[in-house]
């Protein structure tokens, strides 16, 4: 396979960067893109020398050649789009959340087996130096046991926020704070120290109670099934911008915490007869004008599923990580 083929759904901020990367790129095509907004399709026509459709089903129903659809659209639809695009067997690209419960996310998973088709789930967090290096050091048991692991997220999402779509802040559409603002942390948590047991939460409406349907911020209790504890403490209520994603870890070797805003700064390293490397620079944030999220590595992402369609590599997010960050969120709601 000489060039990939890609369909992009949902045009937003990140429909734009996966359409950009994929342009820019010498083993790779922009066969079409598609949003439900038919005033920023015909802009975005001007901008992209490639077919434009107004909805879902006239591209798979339309004689475009592509390989791989890139689902960049709202939480709710992500799992019933990723069904439409498996059955008429093609490969699909699932932005974070992969759906909002994980018995969809199951479904899309079977459908795969059945299609013999790839599912890329974006968890574009892995990809940052000090993450990789996390797990790394986890992975040797450079820190022996692990006795506690904290992680902090103190983000802002306002009225600016909310008020530029028309399904977020909603329940059924956006899933909740977990899901959308903070299930990249929930996978760096799930990547590096696996699975979490004995959970216990509390949830509160600090300042959102007129602009969302769930909770602004919480505290996670859990302890780890291989051994120590752990806290997660989130909020969406910082005012004006984004404070903090960090984690600490506390092990019977030393202690760790990478942080900044946005978990892309190694803060401390003090471990028993071992030398911090030099890691690379991380990417900036992704940037939407009035707040920031997560680093920019969707290149990677666009470079795995690449290697992959080309037999060069194994996909790095596999569906069934996705699906158990939504099946860890899902219990971290229910406790």
């Amino acid at each position: 396979m000489d060039k990939v083929k890609f369909a992009v759904v949902g045009i937003g901020y990140i429909g734009k960067r996966y359409a950009d990367l994929i342009l820019n790129r010498n083993d790779s095509e922009l066969a079409a893109i598609v949003d439900v907004d038919k005033n920023r399709i015909e802009e975005l026509s001007k901008l992209y020398p490639t077919q434009t459709f107004l909805d879902i089903e006239q591209l798979l129903h339309s004689d475009t050649n592509y390989d791989v659809v890139c689902l960049a659209t709202p939480n709710y639809l992500h799992c019933s789009q990723a069904k439409l695009v498996l059955k008429n067997n093609s490969h699909v690209v699932i932005e974070k959340p992969m759906g909002l419960n994980s018995s969809d996310c199951n479904e899309v998973i079977q459908l795969a087996k059945t299609q013999d088709r790839n599912i890329f789930c974006v968890m574009q967090n892995r990809y940052s130096p000090p993450s990789a290096w996390l797990k790394e050091i986890i992975s040797n048991h450079i820190l022996g046991k692990i006795f506690h692991v904290q992680i902090n997220c103190f983000w802002n999402r306002d009225e600016r926020y909310y008020a530029a779509s028309e399904w977020k802040g909603k329940k059924a559409l956006d899933g909740g704070t977990l899901f959308t603002q903070f299930s990249h942390f929930i996978d760096t948590l799930y990547w590096i120290f696996g699975d979490i047991e004995n959970i216990q939460s509390r949830f509160y409406n600090n300042n959102h109670k007129q602009i969302i349907d769930f909770e602004d911020s919480g505290v996670v209790l859990f302890d780890l099934l291989k051994g120590g504890s752990g806290t997660i403490n989130y909020s969406t209520s910082v005012w004006n911008k984004n404070l903090e994603s960090s984690i600490t870890i506390i092990g019977e070797k030393g202690s760790v915490k990478v942080g900044g805003q946005y978990m892309d700064k190694v803060l401390h390293c003090e471990i028993e007869n071992y030398t911090m490397p030099d890691l690379p620079l991380t990417n900036a944030a992704n940037d939407y004008g009035n707040y920031k999220g997560s680093a920019a590595n969707h290149r990677y992402v666009i470079q795995n599923i690449i290697d992959v369609m080309q037999g060069k590599d194994t996909i790095k997010t596999s569906a069934e990580e996705g699906m158990k960050v939504i099946e860890m969120i899902e219990r971290i709601y229910r406790s």
